[in-house]
């Protein structure tokens, strides 16, 4: 079946089977307390399933059987050509059930079902496959020493891992951190957002299929406070990949420093500005990548460019084009593959967008599209123009489809406005002078810059920011595997004679 229409993919919707229970050793767990936590479509408010509600115990239980995975070497010590093959077979039960992934994901988190099919469920695929080729074509060192020793320089996997999820890519955020751990030989705790946890604990039991051993991918479900802090505070875990909101992640470090000093890795917010300069020619294909880059995935996009810094000569065209686009950008119902738009994940994370749109309205801001709410859970596509640097929507992350518009006359100032923030995740750059993209592109500062186009790279490029953005390491790319491995140096002293 391939999905073509609303019908097509309510039908779908109707026959699936939503996984409801944590995940931990090889099987489906209620949590101990037996407590459960609803997560709903946030469309339309049903409850898709009630899940269970994990806390410290099972936490605990967890971690012990990731650890004794961990040392009877059943995965950590395997060949990596055999390791390899199972992230393979994973990948391919993954294609095998993409489309039942792409509607789950659209029903739990509210994202466009035609974004789900083209975007995230075979780019969380395609990472798998190239973490898991990756494996055995990763070789280690010898240091250059004297004769009369050899020096190896080895990696081994860092250990029992916790991974924390955010809830606005819960698939592809999950391979991001699963596809180099697993490859690494660790095992994995994972903490999907409580609002998404549905196909994080279909993927599991697809990996455990494919020949992943009991304990060494587990799920556990449940809120911030209930598990992600007893991930973070864990003496036995050796290392936490976690990406969120900046708040959460200076809690991690805060929970490592009381704890067993566990190696961190943040991925977190962004302000990120895309800089249009006035040498463009292709005015159209400009107002495209704004927007797109201002509107995917509803705006929830820590590297959403949410602030577009105009050159003042370019301006008036670039709006209006804008302007003629924003019409494809269309708002309704998730599972309508004709929707570019969905809806926000949840009715407080509606009214945290929506109080950005009364600041707006405060300041005096130009509405140039949109600005209003609907059947309060959708977010119109929206853009203000003269945002000043003093304004929360040039500083904050608002995290929904609100693009801020400023204006600027040179160079310098577009970086200096570029700069203006405590985040430093992303930005992008245009203009058809090549000595002025690399100057710019090497003036901000954010862990990705793209020019003429809105992106973050493939998976070859790491992704992660600079200040408040990130801290520890990065995901994706070759470099996501070192943060899950550590450096050994096995020193050999030699007879001569």
């Amino acid at each position: 079946m391939t999905i073509q229409n609303l019908n097509q993919a309510a039908a779908m919707a109707r026959d699936l089977n939503l996984p409801n229970k944590a995940f931990i050793n090889g099987r489906f767990m209620s949590s101990s307390s037996g407590r459960t936590l609803a997560t709903t479509n946030p469309a339309t408010g049903e409850i898709l399933a009630d899940i269970a509600a994990c806390n410290a115990e099972d936490v605990e239980y967890a971690v012990t059987k990731a650890r004794a995975a961990f040392e009877d070497g059943s995965w950590s010590q395997r060949a990596p050509a055999e390791r390899k093959q199972v992230l393979l077979k994973l990948a391919e039960l993954l294609e095998r059930e993409s489309e039942q992934l792409a509607v789950m994901e659209s029903l739990d988190s509210g994202k466009p079902v035609g974004e789900c099919l083209s975007v995230d469920v075979p780019e969380t695929i395609h990472i798998l496959k190239w973490h898991a080729e990756a494996i055995d074509k990763l070789y280690d060192q010898t240091a250059p020493t004297a004769r009369e020793a050899m020096a190896l320089i080895v990696r081994e996997p860092i250990g029992v891992v916790g991974c924390v999820l955010p809830w606005n890519f819960p698939l592809l955020m999950l391979a991001w951190k699963i596809g180099p751990a697993l490859a690494a030989g660790c095992s994995v705790i994972v903490k999907p957002a409580e609002q998404t946890s549905l196909t994080s604990l279909r993927v599991a039991e697809l990996a455990f299929e494919a020949g992943i051993p009991a304990g060494v991918l587990n799920i556990v479900t449940g809120t911030g406070k209930d598990v992600g802090e007893p991930i973070g505070l864990h003496p036995d875990i050796d290392m936490v990949s976690f990406t969120g909101s900046t708040v959460t992640g200076r809690r991690f470090l805060r929970y490592a420093a009381d704890s067993n000093l566990k190696k961190v890795v943040l991925e977190c917010g962004g302000k990120n500005p895309a800089v249009v300069f006035a040498d463009v020619e292709d005015i159209d294909a400009v107002a495209e990548q704004v927007l797109n880059g201002s509107f995917w995935n509803m705006g929830e996009n820590c590297s959403a460019t949410s602030r577009l810094l105009v050159q003042e000569d370019v301006k008036a065209p670039l709006l209006a084009s804008i302007a003629r686009q924003i019409a494809g950008w269309t708002l309704g119902n998730p599972l309508d593959p004709e929707n570019r738009l969905g809806s926000m994940i949840s009715p407080e994370h509606f009214a945290k967008v929506s109080e950005y749109l009364e600041i707006a309205k405060a300041e005096g801001l130009p509405v140039l599209h949109g600005g209003k709410t609907e059947r309060d859970i959708y977010v119109q596509p929206t853009i203000f123009d003269n945002v000043t640097p003093q304004s929360a929507l040039f500083q904050e992350e608002i995290f929904g489809p609100v693009l801020c518009v400023t204006t600027f006359k040179t160079e310098a100032e577009a970086i200096e406005l570029a700069n203006d923030t405590e985040y430093g995740l992303a930005a992008s750059v245009y203009t058809d002078n090549l000595n002025k993209a690399v100057r710019v592109a090497r003036a901000i500062r954010a862990g990705t810059v793209t020019v003429n186009g809105f992106g973050e790279g493939d998976a070859t490029t790491p992704f992660g920011g600079y200040r408040h953005s990130g801290f520890g390491g990065r995901d994706k790319s070759i470099y996501a595997h070192d943060q899950y491995t550590e450096l050994k140096t096995i020193w050999f002293n030699i007879a001569t004679q």
